[in-house]
């Protein structure tokens, strides 16, 4: 339900995480693979990634602190987000003529430590190209709350997403940072 507000968004950690180098890469893995599944538009797997409850969140602000008492660009828990997949996808839909092509670079991956419920807080930055009839650049930094699978993988709880230019005027933004 996107107006529960007892939705955890805090990043600060309340714990420390301490990783093994393994563990860590994993980490690192996973931030490519979501990268590399949004600019392939294997949007079906992308979203494979994501745990029942989470959210999406692109502010609209700088230093915003949650959704509800200011609008954000995006705010979407997994309805949302499958019915935007499922816009992107369809073939009938006149604003992916030509479809959207991308290119993410992800790098700077730091592991933050642990919020209260156990889930690990990542930051990263993304750098961010598109183009569909001009190019568009953007740049972010991404903190993931990521929820550890029984079978050693990763599970996407919260993606946060601070562009750099949150507060500017945008052409449409269609698909997933």
């Amino acid at each position: 339900m996107l107006l529960d507000r007892s939705f955890d968004l805090t990043l600060t950690p309340c714990t420390q995480a301490t990783l093994s180098h393994e563990a860590l890469r994993g980490v690192e893995q996973f931030l490519y693979d979501e990268a590399r599944l949004l600019d392939e538009r294997q949007y079906e797997s992308w979203l494979a990634l994501w745990a029942d409850q989470s959210r999406y969140w692109v502010p609209r602000h700088h230093g915003q602190v949650n959704p509800f008492d200011q609008i954000s660009l995006f705010w979407e828990d997994r309805m949302l987000r499958e019915t935007r997949v499922r816009r992107l996808l369809n073939a009938r839909n006149w604003s992916q003529q030509p479809v959207t092509r991308s290119s993410r670079l992800v790098g700077g991956v730091q592991v933050e430590g642990l919020d209260p419920q156990g889930h690990l807080i990542v930051r990263s930055k993304l750098h961010y190209s598109e183009y569909r009839l001009t190019q568009r650049d953007l740049a972010a930094t991404v903190h993931h709350k990521l929820m550890a699978t029984e079978q050693g993988g990763w599970r996407v709880y919260l993606k946060r997403v601070d562009l750099v230019n949150c507060d500017s005027i945008f052409a449409n933004l269609e698909v997933f940072l």
